[in-house]
């Protein structure tokens, strides 16, 4: 798929930190579930595993420069003005076959002040109908020319079969603000020694 001829070229220009793929099931479905603060953000995810990932998008990527390439990467877009059921259907029939899909819980980019903006239910809700384990992930730095921080680390999977949607989606929450949390201090670490 894209990943092969992606992977080089966005390692070459951004220079990511890709922290904890070993985490990163093989099989089986899967709900990846990231914070977001820039429209390549699932990019790291794509060139971080072999498995192919089905993003859920904004539709209106769809429509600009970049449509080709959401198309070109299997993204499903969202509209975001209501509930979109064919885009959910779209998802859960990828993870019903075993396969993964990609969700900012965030709904948007973050462009405020906020640490985390608070997510919306669809990742926990959709692994709650399917089986699907949920990895949590977390993107810090700066998407720049051979940056010095832009990271992705990826955390333990997990099961929300037993949990409420409440208290999946708190610990959703929770994991992704911790692994953020974790980036930020293994940058600073890496400034304080370097």
């Amino acid at each position: 798929m894209l990943a092969p001829a992606l992977k080089p070229v966005f390692k070459l220009w951004y220079n990511p930190k890709i922290i904890g793929r070993e985490n990163i099931p093989e099989k089986g479905a899967l709900v990846i579930a990231c914070n977001h603060i820039h429209v390549y953000d699932q990019c790291l995810t794509i060139i971080s595993t072999k498995r192919p990932i089905n993003y859920m998008a904004k539709k209106e990527y769809f429509e600009g420069k970049l449509r080709g390439f959401f198309r070109f990467v299997g993204c499903i877009p969202v509209n975001r003005n209501g509930r979109d059921t064919d885009a959910v259907a779209s998802a859960l029939t990828v993870l019903r076959r075993d396969g993964a899909v990609g969700i900012f819980p965030e709904g948007t980019r973050n462009k405020t002040d906020a640490f985390l903006l608070p997510f919306k239910f669809g990742a926990v809700s959709m692994a709650k109908k399917t089986g699907a384990m949920v990895l949590p992930a977390a993107v810090t730095g700066d998407y720049e020319f051979r940056s010095k921080n832009l990271t992705v680390r990826f955390g333990k999977p997990f099961s929300v079969e037993n949990m409420t949607a409440a208290q999946a989606n708190e610990k959703l929450f929770n994991e992704v603000a911790a692994l953020m949390n974790m980036n930020l201090e293994s940058n600073r670490s890496c400034k304080k020694t370097g």
